[in-house]
């Protein structure tokens, strides 16, 4: 708990132990924390630096702990300073890497990295300074990072990070694929299936893409690629894909319940109809005998398929894919 002020897990320990006796002599506070009269005393004198213990007048070998009110409501200021000094620093950095991007080399829109710790390591990077949206195309063939579960994926989406991403079918027979899929539906990821995906990919708040590289080198390498006209086309591949793929559901158990077919049925196509003529969900449902839940868990799942957010937009997809005609 004590970690972000510069503690770790052994001098926070001995702090509350002291904290709940008040006072202590070393063998004593030795004793309650199981360890060597040295190795308390060296944790006592770092407790001593930041100002949270001090030797009682009492003796040389009798230790008492500062009010933890003032104690540490010092170093969170210290801390709380520091960050803000931190960020400042990063907004500057971000300030002229902005104004130099107009002025940027061919060669340094795009990186190379090769390895598997590198590749991962960037990969992380992606996701952890993402804001907005990440959009992956996961591929079944063994990767240097997972696709659809990692911290630093648990920690995007808790920022409030969407994540979009299409699977290949071939994931769904993968030992792990379904419960990592479940584990990121749970998060509220949007997950599609295609039958194939053209390429491994990831793009993080449309700025900056990461693709892996074809070698036959013993290590993985990827291709990290900035704001360019690469980027615009790696992000149109991905559009165009999630377009082309099938929303996924899981039912009880992790089983794959559902994924919305490719075009709506026989009832689906008659509630559009009656829809695109003015009627309203309960008299469509009254009309096709239908429960009023039903109707609008059809008109749902139309939404999910066309990638669709209101009712126009399903019309005009509808009239588009040829489900109705004028």
């Amino acid at each position: 708990m004590l970690a972000a002020i510069g503690l770790d897990e052994a001098h926070e320990t001995a702090y509350r132990t002291l904290v709940a006796v008040g006072a202590a002599e070393v063998g004593d506070l030795a004793h309650r924390l199981s360890l060597g009269e040295a190795d308390t005393e060296r944790a006592l004198r770092r407790l001593e630096r930041h100002g949270l213990a001090a030797q009682s007048s009492a003796g040389p070998q009798r230790w008492v702990a500062a009010p933890p009110g003032v104690a540490l409501g010092a170093l969170l200021t210290q801390r709380r300073h520091e960050l803000e000094q931190a960020e400042l620093s990063a907004a500057l950095l971000a300030e002229e890497y902005r104004a130099r991007a107009g002025q940027t080399a061919a060669h340094d829109l795009v990186e190379v990295v090769t390895g598997t710790t590198a590749v991962a390591q960037r990969f992380l990077q992606l996701q952890l300074g993402a804001t907005d949206t990440v959009c992956a195309l996961v591929t079944g063939a063994p990767m240097a990072v997972s696709g659809t579960e990692n911290e630093a994926e648990e920690q995007a989406v808790g920022r409030g990070v969407r994540f979009r991403v299409v699977v290949e079918r071939e994931v769904l027979t993968l030992p792990s694929g379904l419960v990592e899929l479940g584990a990121a539906m749970g998060r509220e990821e949007q997950v599609r299936v295609v039958d194939r995906v053209p390429t491994k990919l990831v793009i993080a708040d449309g700025a900056t893409a990461m693709v892996p590289l074809t070698s036959r080198a013993l290590e993985p390498a990827a291709l990290v690629v900035h704001a360019s006209g690469l980027l615009e086309s790696l992000t149109g591949l991905f559009e165009a894909v999630w377009r082309e793929a099938l929303p996924l559901r899981l039912g009880e158990g992790g089983a794959v319940d559902e994924v919305v077919g490719s075009a709506p049925d026989r009832v689906d196509l008659q509630i559009l109809s009656l829809l695109l003529a003015g009627m309203t969900d309960a008299s469509v449902a009254k009309q096709l005998d239908l429960g009023l839940r039903t109707v609008q868990r059809r008109v749902k799942g139309l939404m999910e398929l066309t990638g669709v957010t209101t009712r126009l937009q399903l019309g005009w997809h509808a009239y588009e894919r040829g489900w109705v005609t004028r």
